[in-house]
């Protein structure tokens, strides 16, 4: 079809404004790197090293990688914004999808970004994006610079022991360093912590690629990074549910529920390593993949679900392919994702049951129910419901209360005591701490080891008088509040009575 050039104007998009526009696509530092890395496993990189150096204004971020690296052509294709149709049929192992992705985030935290790369057996080939330098030359053209005399001799020396490999340098960092001088402690120390947030983000969303036989060595800084498993899957102690595959519109996905332990179940150290880097109110719910790269970690995804303390031990795996983006509505940054309303039905019912459990385990503390097996002894309170409203009672059926009330020649004092120490719970204060800082909170005896030992010792001693056997009494210990937090005290403990005899 012929078209007459009078019929229509040309509407080339200004470089400087359009650049300005693309650096507030939303990244931060750990989602524009995360970016990076997506182009260097892509590319079959085996080893990728960020480096953050700190030198004030000077300062500069790069990344490097041994994957195939690129040609001058292919570089040039790849530094063009919108380099590839998001429409384009991806290989079945690519992370990109709209060709945006290596220079739209570069530029939301650089205002120059400068790549050097080569293939096996090929050349050097350098090119950058300096937005001050296309500014300056006010006319609109999208002037990309080439040649290697854009980098140092030192610069370009980084790529010699590699037979191939790409590196990228981020200079003039506005949005992480702006106009901080060099010996500005405040802003130092600014970009130290977000180079320990950098390195949380990325152990969690490669995690899966930073282990197994074929495992990508990410290193920050020089040191290795380490991955972050939100199922513990590592562990023996994780309860999943049965995997499922749902389909929607001829595109298949792989749900799978984790009930994570009951931290009695497991040392404090896996506990705080569990939590992430959020903590654990925030990383319970959905984490989707796609291709094993995490996307999002820890939503309930608009499924009329809240993220509450007592859900906090369910955590959802869903897996897609790249073939699913737009179906699943991935965003630019590959930070959100959004169910299609064909399955939403199917992921509202797996939430229900792996919210269900998690909820069944954080309530009853990880243990058997004991009430429900007729032991009234267990717990030292009691749940009471009275006209639609939650009361909390000391058991008085525990044998240590017992014991107190018993032996008391005024129980009037000691039954007053009880009665007061019930009905003023700071349960309002509680819930704030609860909802401000959800693993604040201390865990029974684990500041004074003398007052656990004396308390067990006294309970001990009292089902002794209450007239249970010892190997009777050794059992409910055992398996009584807050004791079975501790069994290798309680073994100790019960040792030592045993060798006392």
């Amino acid at each position: 079809m012929s078209v007459n050039t009078e019929d229509y104007d040309l509407a080339s998009p200004g470089a400087a404004e359009l650049f300005e526009s693309l650096r507030a696509f939303g990244y931060d530092l750990p989602t524009a790197l995360a970016d990076i890395i997506d182009n260097s496993i892509s590319a079959s990189a085996r080893n990728i090293w960020i480096e953050m150096i700190w030198d004030g204004p000077e300062s500069r971020i790069t990344t490097r990688d041994d994957g195939t690296g690129m040609t001058e052509d292919t570089l040039c294709q790849a530094m063009r914004p919108g380099s590839l149709s998001p429409l384009e049929v991806r290989g079945a192992n690519d992370l990109g999808r709209f060709g945006l992705g290596m220079k739209t985030a570069s530029i939301s935290q650089c205002r120059c970004l400068t790549v050097m790369s080569k293939t096996r057996g090929g050349e050097i080939s350098i090119r950058r994006w300096d937005l001050d330098y296309i500014a300056s030359t006010g006319t609109g053209e999208w002037r990309l610079l080439k040649g290697k005399e854009l980098l140092s001799d030192e610069d370009r020396a980084l790529l010699d022991g590699q037979e191939q490999g790409s590196i990228l340098f981020w200079d003039r960092l506005d949005q992480l360093v702006g106009d901080a001088t060099i010996d500005d402690e405040t802003a130092q120390k600014h970009f130290r912590e977000r180079a320990d947030s950098l390195k949380a983000h990325l152990a969690m969303v490669f995690h899966r690629f930073l282990r197994g036989r074929n495992a990508v060595r990410l290193h920050l800084n020089g040191r290795q990074i380490e991955p972050w498993d939100p199922f513990l899957e590592d562990t023996d102690k994780v309860d999943p549910l049965p995997a499922e595959t749902l389909v929607a519109d001829g595109e298949a996905v792989e749900v799978k529920a984790f009930i994570l332990p009951h931290h009695s179940r497991i040392s404090p150290e896996q506990h705080a390593w569990a939590a992430g880097p959020r903590g654990w109110n925030a990383h319970q719910g959905f984490y989707i993949y796609r291709n094993k790269r995490l996307l999002v970690a820890g939503d309930w995804l608009g499924l009329g679900m809240q993220k509450e303390e007592h859900f906090k031990l369910a955590r959802i795996r869903i897996d897609l392919a790249n073939s699913a983006d737009l179906l699943w509505q991935i965003d630019v940054k590959k930070s959100r994702a959004r169910p299609p309303a064909a399955l939403r039905r199917d992921l509202q019912r797996i939430a229900r049951t792996a919210r269900g459990q998690a909820a069944s385990i954080y309530r009853h503390r990880g243990k058997v129910v004991q009430r429900k097996l007729g032991s009234n002894d267990v717990f030292l309170w009691n749940q009471v419901v009275k006209r639609g409203k939650t009361y909390y009672k000391i058991n008085r059926d525990h044998p240590l209360a017992r014991k107190v009330l018993d032996t008391a020649d005024d129980k009037a004092p000691v039954r007053a005591l009880l009665a007061l120490i019930e009905q003023t719970i700071p349960a309002p204060l509680i819930v704030i701490n609860n909802a401000e800082t959800p693993d604040g909170f201390g865990q029974p005896f684990e500041d004074s080891a003398t007052d656990l030992k004396t308390a067990m010792a006294e309970t001990f001693q009292a089902l002794l008088e209450d007239g249970r056997g010892r190997p009777d009494a050794a059992r409910a210990l055992l398996t009584m509040e807050p004791f079975n937090q501790y069994p290798e005290m309680v073994a100790a403990f019960l040792d030592e009575v045993a060798t006392g005899q």
